[in-house]
């Protein structure tokens, strides 16, 4: 991934020493593993965790053998005498690449659980600032019925809770070691070998490994990552409408000194939020990757090792960056109350329609009688722009079945916000 969407935590996971020191990491924990067996003396299995391997010796190695395990085994040779022999024994490449890609997962897993806790409790706490906040909910992109900013927010929370749990689940499900030779047969390193290395790294057990993890848990993974990116456009794209000149009900930060155009001096554009769109649609994009990943050979190829050296590291890059991103926008967003109740009566009070509507069909008109005044007065409003209840109270088919005080009853916001109380109930929060 490239510079500008790298934090300097996460990146350290994948930069080549991240994996080459996991890579070592593995290949420790078998020699232990080894010694509590009783092959391998204890002394040298001492010797064996003081083992380094040298990157530019590794990188000259590679150039030479075209094999990156054989070259970084070769460097940490280097590092060690006679005890040397008993790393990597009767282990496969994919033994070591694959769990050590298990651990950069569940280290980038951690901090993207992070990340998506802090943005819930910002996204929480705006949700109650704005509770009782009203302004218009949309469908189509047309004005609908009343809502509240706050219960907005808080849909928000709901399924950023979800992502949380689907987190957790694809992180157990991809924190899994293998360490069962050429075929995954446990021909040269027996199930117990595994099970005490991948217990010391503090990783489940793969139990049919096939050499090669199955990669529908990879898949599964991504595939998590590109849905909490969709969440975050969802929400990022929402505050992208609600920045539109015309509808100002709320706004990105915008920092003294920021500038939104070269040519227009005015500009204040919701750009980060844009940028959260943007890489949603990359995260999608590996996350077709990853399931075309899955397929292999004979249960065993490395075709889905070059692409993950892209899909894996970028993913995880990506979303730390845009839940970081989207944090900033969420702490700092500018919200515009007034903005928002002009907005909502814009229409001529025409929210009230469904009110009206079952008000008379419970005085006893048919419903199809009751939709076709409505209607007809609700378009005369819209089109002519007066207000919708003079309009009603004008109507004797109307007052003939709802009285002056039934009308003002009907025409009260509060009528739309009375359960919001409940929802934050649900959540758990006040």
């Amino acid at each position: 991934m490239i510079e500008r969407y790298t934090r300097p935590e996460m990146g350290a996971i994948w930069t080549d020493e991240g994996k080459y020191d996991r890579w070592l990491q593995v290949e420790v924990a078998v020699v232990d593993a080894w010694a509590e067996a009783g092959r391998v003396p204890p002394e040298d299995a001492g010797r064996v965790r003081r083992a380094r391997y040298d990157i530019g010796d590794l990188n000259r190695y590679q150039a030479e053998t075209h094999h990156e395990v054989t070259a970084f085994l070769r460097s940490v040779s280097d590092s060690l005498g006679p005890e040397g022999r008993w790393v990597h024994l009767g282990l496969t490449s994919s033994d070591v690449w694959d769990t050590a890609t298990a651990l950069q997962l569940r280290d980038s897993a951690e901090i993207l659980e992070r990340d998506l806790a802090e943005l819930l409790e910002v996204v929480g706490r705006r949700a109650v600032e704005f509770k009782d906040t009203l302004t218009i909910g949309r469908s189509h992109g047309v004005h609908a019925e009343p809502t509240t900013f706050g219960l907005k927010l808080a849909g928000w929370v709901a399924e950023m809770r979800r992502d949380q749990r689907r987190l957790a689940e694809a992180k157990a499900e991809v924190a899994v070691g293998a360490i069962s030779g050429a075929v995954g047969t446990h021909a040269t390193v027996p199930p117990e070998i595994e099970e005490r290395v991948c217990a010391r790294l503090g990783l489940g057990v793969e139990p049919i490994s096939t050499q090669v993890i199955g990669r529908d848990r990879h898949a599964a993974f991504v595939q998590t990552l590109a849905v909490i990116g969709a969440s975050l456009e969802r929400f990022a794209l929402e505050l992208r409408h609600l920045q539109r000149t015309e509808v100002l009900e709320a706004e990105e930060p915008f920092s003294e000194g920021q500038t939104g155009s070269s040519a227009m001096p005015h500009k204040r554009n919701p750009e980060l939020s844009e940028r959260v769109c943007g890489l949603a649609r990359v995260l999608r994009g590996n996350a077709v990757v990853a399931t075309e990943n899955v397929a292999l050979w004979h249960e065993r190829d490395i075709s889905h090792s070059s692409a993950e050296r892209i899909i894996l590291p970028d993913c995880c890059v990506l979303l730390d960056y845009m839940l970081s991103l989207f944090t900033g926008v969420m702490r700092g967003l500018q919200v515009y109350p007034e903005n928002m109740r002009q907005n909502l009566e814009l229409t001529q009070g025409l929210v009230f329609s469904q009110r009206v509507l079952l008000a008379l069909i419970d005085a006893g008109m048919s419903r199809q009688d009751a939709y076709n005044i409505v209607q007809s007065n609700a378009m005369r409003a819209w089109k002519e722009r007066v207000p919708f209840r003079s309009l009603l109270e004008a109507d004797a088919s109307v007052t003939s079945r709802l009285d002056a005080s039934t009308l003002e009853a009907i025409f009260d916001y509060g009528y739309y916000t009375r359960h919001v109380d409940d929802g934050f109930r649900r959540l758990g929060l006040s």
